[in-house]
């Protein structure tokens, strides 16, 4: 059916967290903000976008796209989302190639890509090229640092994954000493156990190389699965360094855009797993066509956050591995703009069955917590 856009809705979100004294190795979390994008077309069909900004970045994501952005996507036909996503990456060279301005390419991206495969009357999995079935594996995202939280805290998060079902988990590093993280670690995998696998995510905690690599070696007597961004995003050369040298797997790309950077990643050799991140990267088309990258040199993926949207890119992708949940609301607080939820059965995604992105928006929890 052709369509047209008849409008670009944008609000921005800004969601306190519920529990206080959150933190990564860098910085404390308090809330979060988020960009939704609704666009809409003259046969009735909405699609739905979104992206995650960071703290005052939303007001920036949104303004880029009613700014920059909107002008070129009113009156194309939404199947047109190659030359569109060509369009607004032209016309923002001077101003994005990378952070808020691709992150507003992204959520319009998805919007468009929710709103062809509605029309296609197919779930987005299906419509992109259905590769597994039914369910996607799924680890559970976790083990962040927060007041009066020690390792036996952390072990019994961990234990609670076990318990759900999951099968591997994800823990946070780099706050505290490389041996207090050790202990850190040493109590997680103590409380899974030796058959599951335990993630470790440093979010650009090291200094440098060498740091990092003194750290990871201590880690590695817990068999960990993979140690997430060590090093700085744009320290290409010295995620290879340390890929080069640990035994532990190197993963990253969650703050990589366009599949450029993930070229030099590859060609680097600086991780092993790839981590794209679709609010991030440049959107479905993006994504799909690092993925495709990633496949040609045997590298999987596991994308980074946003399941309601990669449980749709793993389904459809041959090298994909993982996706990225959060069991609550208590770090990643996105589903309370949703009226339904990602199902998760024995750590395995059910994938949703319903034209798009089987996502409905909850526009009571929109209203309550718009900025604009």
């Amino acid at each position: 059916m052709w369509m047209r856009i008849t409008d670009v809705i944008t609000t921005t979100c800004v969601i306190p967290l519920e529990q206080k004294g959150l933190s990564i190795s860098n910085r404390l979390l308090q809330e979060r903000h988020f960009t939704i994008v609704r666009i809409k077309t003259d046969v009735g069909i909405d699609g739905i976008g979104f992206t995650y900004c960071g703290n005052l970045g939303g007001r920036i994501v949104t303004l880029a796209i009613q700014e920059l952005l909107k002008s070129l996507i009113i009156g194309r036909d939404p199947h047109q989302v190659e030359d569109i996503w060509d369009s607004m990456y032209k016309q923002s060279l001077l101003h994005g190639r990378r952070g808020s301005v691709l992150r507003a390419i992204s959520a319009i991206d998805i919007a468009l890509w929710d709103v062809i495969s509605k029309n296609a009357g197919l779930p987005l999995y299906k419509y992109l090229g259905e590769y597994h079935k039914n369910t996607v594996p799924a680890y559970a995202s976790g083990g962040y640092y927060a007041t009066n939280k020690g390792p036996d805290e952390l072990a019994e998060e961990m234990n609670r994954y076990k318990e759900m079902g999951f099968t591997a988990m994800k823990m946070k590093l780099g706050r505290l000493s490389p041996k207090d993280d050790a202990l850190r670690v040493k109590a997680a995998r103590e409380a899974i156990g030796e058959e599951s696998l335990l993630f470790l995510d440093a979010n650009n905690a090291y200094q440098n190389s060498t740091n990092a690599i003194e750290a990871i070696k201590l880690f590695e007597a817990h068999n960990p699965g993979w140690i997430e961004e060590p090093l700085m995003p744009d320290d290409i050369r010295g995620h290879a360094e340390v890929a080069e040298v640990v035994k532990t797997p190197v993963a990253t790309g969650e703050i990589h855009a366009t599949r450029w950077d993930f070229q030099l990643l590859i060609d680097y050799k600086s991780a092993s797993i790839l981590q794209p991140d679709v609010g991030v990267c440049g959107g479905v088309t993006e994504i799909q066509r690092i993925s495709s990258l990633a496949c040609k040199y045997n590298i999987p993926i596991a994308p980074h956050w946003l399941a309601e949207v990669h449980a749709h890119i793993v389904a459809s992708n041959p090298n994909a591995i993982w996706v990225e949940y959060f069991t609550d609301f208590d770090i990643i607080n996105l589903g309370k703009l949703f009226k339904n939820r990602l199902e998760v059965d024995a750590g395995r995604i059910k994938l949703p069955q319903i034209p798009g992105l089987g996502i409905e928006l909850d526009e009571k929890s929109i209203n309550q917590y718009s900025i604009e």
